[in-house]
């Protein structure tokens, strides 16, 4: 199969649709974490659907200072990963062809969500993005679109503007994918010296440090929870040497950090290492939030959550997170 290369809207909709359209939305510089996202499109849209991959450095999602003009652009070498991982289409427009009036004055709004995290360090920069989301979704029309979970925080929007907005479209999610060293992967690591990019991998570790810390007491309460309740059936497990390692495990459980406050912790430990590395670490944001609305989750909270995380290392600015799930207390 031989991926077809298209720059305008016209030529993608003189294209005769197969199946369903998946759409995979991406600003170049492909790596695997990319070629996951479009072998996932090709499983979900099956052999007779068809595979957009969009290539669209879009500059209303960088803000003053950031690295429009650094942002690596590697548009052939795009095109022969999008082949082998099964796309049928590159669709790379042009600045032009995506705002031709310029840049647009009616924009998508990110609303609240959109000022928090990522929002609070990039303003405007989730206004921009959707704007472009929209305009691609419009321009692609895909049956389902697919997403990287490792921007937690866009996928969250884009869920938002879809539902809100009601576009005709299903969302996907696909889970981060890392390199050996655990290092999510981002076009932006090509950025990092070899002794940078030791000190990022502190990013991985804390939130996979926060991660144990989380799996860890929810198996001690859990343990706890088997405390016996009655007189008689502490004197039985008594009999087996039971009671103790249950009274110790409620003991431990009660006296030590749970809940959300002990995975922060745990992951603000590895980052506070990491700032004192050479060279440091600097934290812009540690949180741990409702994947809903990105707001902090309270010490009693049960559900679905997402440990995020922000830092730069240099000048490179690095994002990483991982999903959790607090279960109800008994």
């Amino acid at each position: 199969m031989t991926t077809a290369l298209l720059r305008t809207a016209d030529e993608l909709r003189a294209r005769a649709r197969v199946g369903r359209r998946a759409v995979v939305m991406t600003m170049g510089a492909l790596h695997e974490g990319h070629a996951t996202l479009i072998r996932t499109a090709r499983e979900t849209v099956g052999r007779d659907g068809e595979v957009v991959v969009t290539v669209f450095v879009n500059p209303l999602q960088f803000g003053q200072g950031e690295d429009l003009d650094r942002y690596p652009r590697t548009l052939e070498a795009d095109v022969k990963l999008a082949e082998q991982a099964g796309a049928d289409v590159v669709f790379a427009p042009s600045v032009e062809e995506v705002y031709p009036g310029g840049e647009p004055q009616v924009r998508i709004s990110a609303g609240p969500m959109g000022e928090r995290l990522e929002g609070a360090f990039r303003p405007g920069h989730f206004d921009g993005m959707l704007t472009v989301v929209a305009k691609l979704l419009h321009l692609t029309a895909p049956d389902v679109a697919l997403y990287g979970q490792k921007d937690a925080q866009q996928l969250a929007l884009i869920r938002r503007m879809v539902r809100d907005l009601n576009f005709p479209v299903e969302i996907v999610a696909v889970p981060t994918v890392r390199e050996e060293d655990g290092l999510a992967l981002s076009s932006r690591n090509r950025y990092l010296a070899p002794q940078e990019r030791r000190t990022a991998l502190a990013l991985s570790r804390a939130l996979f440090a926060g991660r144990d810390r989380h799996v860890a007491q929810e198996a001690l309460r859990a343990r706890a929870r088997e405390v016996p309740s009655t007189h008689a059936r502490a004197e039985a497990l008594s009999a087996l040497g039971e009671a103790r390692a249950a009274a110790d495990a409620e003991a431990v459980a009660k006296a030590a950090p749970s809940g959300p406050k002990a995975v922060l912790a745990a992951a603000r430990h590895v980052l506070d290492e990491a700032a004192r590395l050479d060279p440091p670490l600097r934290l812009d944001y540690l949180a741990l939030v409702d994947p809903s609305d990105f707001t902090d989750v309270p010490d009693d909270f049960t559900g679905e959550a997402v440990l995020a995380v922000a830092a730069r290392v240099g000048t490179t600015r690095l994002i990483d997170n991982i999903p959790l799930t607090f279960g109800a207390a008994s």
